[in-house]
């Protein structure tokens, strides 16, 4: 198995490409080891020292690094062989299918319009850089859209420019209901 490693424009997070499919049912994300719990994945990447979060895409695994760890050379061996031993493992990635990032039945239209543009448009291309987007909610009376930043993209220096410049005036242009967008931890 060979495990490819990129940079993401967020110098504390590593995208790791197993070559293989990691989360095909939709993100994941734990931000600290009693989260991790959730997946065998998780938990063993959280025994790595210096490693404060983790995140799993369809076909990628990013990985922050605590500010006060250590740096990348010193992480990327046990991190690959962590990844290494599980896929090898042949382990589910969690435990259970809770927490797992889906559609609700009962979205309004302008709400279903907003998260398929976010799966067709903004998702894939966050994604090639370790992070993802998420829909938190809309607040129709004020044109507020409220997202949540994941991965690679949670704490990096241009993800606000990411939200303003790039997410914003899309979703403007498709949605006309949607006057802003913001960001929720």
């Amino acid at each position: 198995m060979f495990i490819q490693t990129e940079p993401t424009p967020n110098p504390n997070v590593l995208k790791l490409l197993p070559g293989r499919a990691v989360a095909l049912d939709g993100s994941l994300e734990y931000r600290d080891i009693e989260a991790a719990a959730a997946s065998p994945l998780a938990e063993a990447l959280f025994e790595v020292e210096g490693v404060a979060s983790v995140f799993f895409g369809a076909d990628h695994v990013s990985v922050t690094r605590a500010a006060d760890g250590p740096d990348w050379s010193g992480m990327k061996a046990p991190l690959l062989a962590a990844l290494m031993d599980h896929f090898v493992s042949g382990a589910p990635l969690t435990r259970d299918s809770s927490g797992i990032e889906g559609h609700a039945a009962d979205d309004n239209e302008i709400v279903a319009e907003i998260k398929a543009l976010l799966d067709s448009r903004v998702r894939p291309a966050v994604a090639q850089d370790g992070g993802d987007i998420l829909f938190d909610r809309f607040d129709e009376a004020e044109g507020v859209l409220y997202l949540r930043m994941r991965g690679a993209c949670a704490g990096c220096p241009s993800s606000s420019a990411t939200l303003k410049a790039g997410v914003e005036q899309m979703m403007r242009h498709y949605v006309p209901e949607v006057q802003r967008v913001e960001q929720t931890l």
